[in-house]
């Protein structure tokens, strides 16, 4: 159709005078409708006290907890007392939370998240200690065990990965959950220094506590030097897909593998940073050079809508290493495809039109 001016004056008298939030298009005004005001406002991104992903706030008292009727718990885990190389992962919530303009609409899996599902950011675990690694796995495992308890779907922020060894703990307690772990490093080493509770083995540790299913566990991205660490991973029956083989397969034989692998039972999705190439994020403690890219990813996790998500975890971002906060960027971001996938896990609740 050529471009006149009986056009033109269509597209005014529609457009000319609406504000940002008058769309048309029943999609798109769906989302709309819950985020504008009706004079055509909305939240400046900057504004207000800031919360994982804009999310509400609903404080949580731990002697007597009261999650309403939240689907969706986004929860704080600022602890980095597991690392084996660089700390600062402690920061990582604090440093998510601070990032603007993440949704709040997900264009590829067509869905608002924190307006589809009751979901709030609930603050952060309490610790007894910030000294004391053991001990403040016990205070995350009573945590994420509360949230459980109450039939809400725990989503969190680290912190070091040995966090979701104690998230497993209270996730698959009642039944082995399968895993998609998304990862430059397996994490199923054996103690070191006199603990086997550190970042570099939450999944052994997992496995043999059995709270975690190995045969329905795919791991992605693997690569480095430690690799002969991980012979767990085999020995129990993981699949690992490394990072080298990652661009001859293709992300949708991938996405096809990992969906096979976990099946139609409860999987939990934990996301360390260091999955991504340092050159999309740096800001980790154990970087590994030769990773996918942020939209890669993308795609990945995107690829898996549908799977039964019962919970997951964003870890490892250390901000102090990136003055660009590109890695917090790409840490909020996957946060919200994570919390995206949960609006059509069979689990917490289909995707209302």
């Amino acid at each position: 159709m050529a471009w006149d001016r009986a056009r033109l004056d269509a597209l005014r008298d529609k457009y000319g005078e609406s504000h940002g939030g008058e769309l048309f298009d029943p999609r798109f005004r769906r989302v709309a409708d819950k985020i504008f005001s009706a004079s055509g406002t909305r939240l400046a991104p900057y504004a207000g006290v800031p919360t994982f992903l804009a999310a509400p706030y609903h404080a949580v008292d731990p002697a007597t907890p009261d999650f309403g009727d939240l689907q969706v718990a986004i929860v704080g885990i600022p602890m980095d007392l597991g690392v084996t190389n660089r700390n600062g992962s402690r920061f990582g919530p604090r440093s998510l939370r601070a990032i603007e303009r993440i949704g709040p609409y997900n264009h590829v899996l067509d869905c608002a998240p924190v307006f589809d599902l009751r979901t709030a950011d609930i603050g952060d675990v309490p610790f007894r200690s910030r000294y004391r690694l053991e001990q403040s796995h016990e205070d995350i495992e009573t945590h994420i065990r509360r949230i459980v308890d109450a039939g809400v779907a725990p989503l969190s922020v680290g912190g070091d990965h040995s966090i979701t060894h104690p998230i497993l703990k209270a996730v698959g307690r009642d039944r082995p959950v399968g895993m998609i772990h998304i990862d430059a490093h397996c994490d199923t080493g054996g103690a070191f220094d006199g603990t086997k509770f550190h970042h570099g083995g939450p999944f052994r540790n997992a496995v043999l506590d059995g709270v975690l299913d190995p045969t329905r566990t795919i791991q992605i991205g693997i690569r480095g030097s430690a690799e002969y660490l991980w012979e767990f991973s085999h020995e129990s029956g993981m699949t690992v897909i490394h990072a080298e083989e990652m661009p001859a397969m293709g992300i949708p034989a991938i996405i096809e593998k990992a969906r096979k692998v976990v099946g139609n039972g409860p999987v939990y999705l934990s996301f360390d940073i260091d999955s991504l190439d340092p050159a999309f994020a740096p800001g980790t403690g154990t970087p590994e050079i030769g990773g996918p890219s942020t939209r890669e990813i993308l795609e990945l996790i995107r690829g898996l809508k549908g799977i039964d998500l019962v919970g997951g975890d964003v870890v490892e971002v250390a901000p102090q290493y990136d003055a660009t906060s590109n890695t917090a960027h790409a840490g909020a971001q996957v946060l919200f495809e994570i919390l995206s996938l949960m609006v059509f896990s069979p689990s917490i609740g289909a995707k209302a039109d």
